[in-house]
C-alpha cells in the first residue's frame, strides 16, 4: 500500500500527513605572487572574501555543532557561503591561515575515510594541528566516561570531532569540554555531511536554496535520512524521503521538519511511493542499505524491503528531469571491487545494490565533488567556530 506524509510551509500549515563546483586541487597556472619561502603571498584584498563571509557567522564562534536544528537557516547558510569563498581562495592559492597554534583532537569511536581526511586537511591548510584517536586509542565507556575524557580533551585542544554510534556521547562532549565540539557523525544525526550535500546542490543547480528539490531514497531511518530531512526543511527547499513505512524517519524528526517547513516554506514530502517521490526532482540521494554497526544477518532481509528503491536508470528517467544528478555519501556497493560487496553477491547474487554501477559512474553522479566539498565545509565550521578575527 503506498503512503505519503506531506508538510507545506508556504503557509504555515500541515497538510494531508500521509554552477557546477570546480574541480580539486591548487590552481599551479594561477598568477598569485609567490613570498619568499615559495608559498603564494596573500593580500588583505586576496583574503577579504573569506573575511567577510566570516563575520557573517560570527554568532558561531565557540559553539558546537552535534546537529542540524542547533543552526538557523542564516548561520546555515552562511556556513555554506564561507565554505565557498575557502574553497575558491583555496583554488587560487590566497588562503588565509585563520587556525594557527590551535590543536584540534580527532576522536574516531566509527572508522572514517573522508571525515578524518576532511578534517585532518582541512585544519593543516589552516594551519592547525591534529591529533586522531582510533577506536583502540581512547577508554571512552571502558576505563573512563565520555564525561570524563571531554574535560580531559578540553584542557589540551581548542576543538574536538567526534564521530561513533551515540548522539548521547558526543552530546556528552558539547556539555563537558568547554570547547566546541563538532559531530562528525552518529547514528542520529550527521551534521558535517549535509554542509558539504547542500553545498554540493547550490553548485550544481544554481538555484537559490529554496528552489532546490531533492529526494532521498532507500532506509531513512538513521542519520543521513534524519540530517537530509531536517536540513531541507530548514533552508525552504522541496525535500522528499522515498522509503518503505518501516524504514521511514522516527516520528519525532518528521514533526520536527514540519516545525521547520512552517518557518521556512519548505515543502516536505515522505512517501513510499518511487514514482511520486522523484518526480521532477534535482537531485536524488541514497545511502547503504546496511548501516555501520548492524549485523550482516540484516542483508537479507533489507534486499528484500528495498530493491525496488534501487537507485537505478529507470529511477532517474522516473524523475523526469534530463538533468537530474545523483549523489551519494560514500562509500557505495555498486560492483564487486570491494570485500562486503563479494560477500552479498555470493549470498545473493546481486552485483550492484543500493546503486547500479551505470548511475555511480554517469555523468549525473557528483559524488567525487560531494565528496570534496566535505573537507570545504568542515573546514569553513572549524574557522567559524574557532578563528579570532
Amino acid at each position: 500500500m503506498n503512503g505519503s506524509t506531506t508538510t507545506t510551509g508556504t503557509t504555515g500549515t500541515t497538510g494531508t500527513l500521509g554552477t557546477p563546483g570546480s574541480t580539486p586541487g591548487d590552481d599551479r597556472d594561477g598568477t598569485a605572487a609567490e613570498a619568499g619561502d615559495g608559498t603564494s603571498a596573500v593580500t588583505a584584498s586576496d583574503t577579504s572574501p573569506v573575511l567577510d563571509a566570516l563575520a557573517r557567522v560570527e554568532s558561531l564562534r565557540g559553539r558546537n555543532l552535534l546537529r542540524e536544528s542547533e543552526l538557523t537557516a542564516d548561520e546555515f547558510r552562511g556556513l555554506l557561503d564561507l565554505a565557498a569563498a575557502l574553497k575558491t581562495a583555496k583554488r587560487e592559492r590566497r588562503e588565509p591561515r585563520l587556525l594557527e597554534r590551535r590543536n584540534i583532537a580527532l576522536v574516531f569511536e566509527k572508522t572514517s575515510t573522508r571525515t578524518r581526511c576532511a578534517f585532518e586537511v582541512a585544519a593543516a591548510d589552516q594551519g592547525a594541528a591534529t591529533t586522531t584517536l582510533e577506536p583502540s586509542g581512547t577508554q571512552i565507556g571502558h576505563k573512563e566516561s565520555a564525561k570524563d575524557t571531554a574535560r580531559v580533551l578540553g584542557r589540551f585542544y581548542d576543538g574536538i570531532q567526534y564521530r561513533g554510534t551515540e548522539q548521547a556521547v558526543v552530546e556528552t562532549f558539547g556539555a563537558w569540554s568547554g570547547v566546541p565540539v563538532w559531530n562528525g557523525l552518529t547514528d542520529d544525526w550527521h551534521p558535517t555531511q549535509s554542509l558539504c550535500d547542500m553545498l554540493t546542490m547550490r553548485e550544481h543547480s544554481g538555484k537559490p536554496d529554496g528552489e532546490i528539490s531533492f529526494a532521498y531514497v532507500g532506509d531513512a531511518r538513521f542519520n543521513m535520512g534524519n540530517s537530509l530531512l531536517v536540513t531541507g526543511a530548514l533552508l525552504g527547499m522541496d525535500v522528499r524521503i522515498v522509503a518503505p513505512r518501516p524504514l521511514w524517519p522516527a516520528d519525532e524528526v518528521v514533526a520536527l521538519a514540519g516545525r521547520l517547513a512552517a518557518e521556512s516554506g519548505s515543502r516536505v514530502t515522505v512517501t513510499d511511493d518511487v514514482a511520486e517521490g522523484v518526480r521532477r526532482v534535482d537531485f536524488v540521494h541514497t545511502d547503504v542499505w546496511v548501516s555501520m554497526g548492524e549485523p550482516a544477518e540484516v542483508w537479507g532481509e533489507r534486499i528484500e524491503t528495498l530493491q525496488r528503491y534501487q537507485v537505478n536508470a529507470g529511477l532517474l528517467a522516473a524523475t523526469g528531469n534530463p538533468e537530474v544528478r545523483f549523489m551519494h555519501c560514500l562509500p557505495a556497493y555498486h560492483d564487486l571491487e570491494t570485500e562486503v560487496g563479494r560477500q552479498v553477491h555470493e549470498q545473493f547474487g546481486l552485483k550492484e545494490l543500493e546503486v547500479t554501477d551505470d548511475v555511480f559512474e554517469s555523468a549525473a553522479s557528483v559524488v567525487f565533488d560531494q565528496a570534496e566539498n566535505r573537507m570545504h565545509t568542515i573546514k569553513a565550521l572549524m574557522v567559524a567556530t574557532l578563528a579570532d578575527v
